[in-house]
């Protein structure tokens, strides 16, 4: 059909959520046309139009603002008739000779709503005209580092979430869209990680809370994996419990029950022998500095935070005399805590931490050059073999293996 001497109908791509994604031709648009449309939520929301205005501020006041409502229905004869009212009430302004821009999530070729009502406006003569973008499955690639192919020969497949069934087995990278409703049907095991060094009773009152949301799903799934964090090995450990919902969780749903108690496989096991370097005293408090560091080998000390049991030490002013347990590195916050000691502590003296078979040699780090150290094992006869011994080779290795 030939077309009008009307305004022209674009298809705005304004990306997945970051404004800084828009494409240059996008912001161009955006300011050029007069009238904007952009879908609404039942509730009023108007996403895509929140991006573009993030992007430009108020080079968007005065603008016409067209909001759109789409049904949101299987119902292909409902479909077509909330596209033809929204095509409607476009034209108007077409045809007084305007442009209008209307927003869509991600790129405007891949799935958009723009395509409908360009197909409607097309066919009764109107010129339209399509802003690429950037598809949100790019920009996740993107965020991860993680190239969607890993070469020219690998097939990347795109296809809608009603058609995973066809696709989840083919070859290379798969991008399910506009899943829906058949995110569901695509599981087979649904995982929780909840607790922290935590009773059962914990792990019941999050089963609960899992059931009232996703209790419609439970009755579908293979496997339920109720995550880590039991601290089952822990002495008053409430065992029947945890026993208890495991077995009505089998009993009910018929999954298969996962548990991840990394921690409690190695509670208050493992030991660091750290030397005292020097000891001061900065006002009224006495300090040891350790070549043990808070900060690089037991960040958990920091993050979590923690205190690590100490052998023949007790709580400040337990025993006759208290000391700061502070690490060598320059930062103020490289300090292990206070413990009391039944005499002053000096340099050379050896002390022993516990529990640091977990959350040390996996977390630490070299900062300030500081060194590891080494690992050693005993067996029950109580003979010692050293594993592993870290050198500087270890510490360049962290940086990368570049032979630049």
């Amino acid at each position: 059909m030939e077309q009008r001497m009307t305004g022209t109908f674009y298809g705005v791509s304004v990306g997945p959520g970051n404004p800084e994604l828009l494409t240059l031709q996008a912001v161009r648009l955006l300011r050029q046309c007069p009238v904007l449309a952009a879908p609404q939520t039942a509730s009023g929301q108007m996403l895509a139009l929140d991006i573009a205005r993030r992007a430009l501020g108020s080079e968007l006041d005065g603008k016409t603002i067209l909001p759109l409502q789409f049904a949101m229905s299987r119902d292909a004869a409902v479909l077509r008739a909330s596209h033809e009212t929204a095509a409607s009430a476009v034209r108007p302004f077409l045809d007084a000779g305007q442009d209008v821009a209307m927003l869509n999530l991600g790129d405007v070729s891949i799935y958009a709503t723009f395509g409908y009502l360009q197909e409607i406006l097309q066919a009764q003569g109107y010129a339209t005209a399509m802003a690429a973008g950037v598809p949100s499955f790019c920009a996740v690639a993107a965020r991860l580092n993680q190239p969607l192919t890993g070469g020219m020969d690998a097939p990347l497949t795109i296809a809608p979430g009603s058609r995973a069934d066809e696709v989840l087995d083919a070859p290379g990278t798969k991008v399910l869209m506009k899943t829906g409703r058949q995110l569901p049907a695509l599981l087979d095991g649904l995982h929780f990680h909840t607790l922290c060094e935590q009773d059962s009773d914990a792990l019941a009152l999050t089963l609960a809370a899992v059931e009232d949301r996703f209790g419609d799903l439970l009755p579908r799934m293979q496997w339920l994996n109720f995550g880590g964090g039991h601290h089952i090995t822990r002495p008053g450990y409430d065992l029947p419990t945890l026993e208890r919902c495991i077995t009505e969780t089998q009993t009910k749903y018929g999954v298969q029950v996962y548990l991840e108690p990394g921690e409690a496989w190695a509670l208050n096991a493992g030991y660091l022998i750290t030397t005292v370097l020097d000891t001061l005293r900065n006002g009224d408090t006495s300090l040891a500095i350790l070549d043990l560091s808070a900060a690089c080998h037991t960040p958990d000390v920091i993050e979590m935070p923690y205190r690590p049991p100490l052998l023949n030490a007790g709580d400040p002013g337990e025993r006759a005399v208290t000391f700061r347990l502070g690490g060598p590195t320059c930062l103020a916050g490289d300090v292990i805590g206070d413990y009391s000691f039944d005499a002053p502590l000096t340099e050379g003296d050896r002390l022993l931490f516990g529990d640091m078979a977990i959350y040390t040699t996996c977390k630490n780090n070299t900062f300030n050059g500081m060194p590891l150290p080494p690992i050693w094992t005993m067996d029950a006869a109580g003979t010692c073999r050293e594993l592993v011994k870290f050198g500087y080779e270890d510490f360049k290795m962290r940086v990368g293996n570049s032979k630049k």
